[in-house]
């Protein structure tokens, strides 16, 4: 996955936790809309491994 992209899920987490949904929703709804078919598995997968960063939740 490109840079960007990676850059911005990580920012849509950072406003997850922060309370942000609708920002969040729009700024990760963006960069998966920009993503080409074949970075699209590589985004789930960084999605499930990220999903405590969007909770805030501690990694076990």
């Amino acid at each position: 996955m490109r840079p960007s992209i990676r850059s911005a899920l990580e920012r849509a987490a950072e406003l997850t936790r922060n309370n942000q949904l609708v920002e969040a929703v729009n700024t990760a709804e963006a960069a998966i809309n920009r993503a080409v078919d074949d970075e699209l598995p590589e985004i789930r997968q960084w999605l499930a491994d990220h999903t405590a960063d969007f909770v805030g939740e501690d990694r076990p």
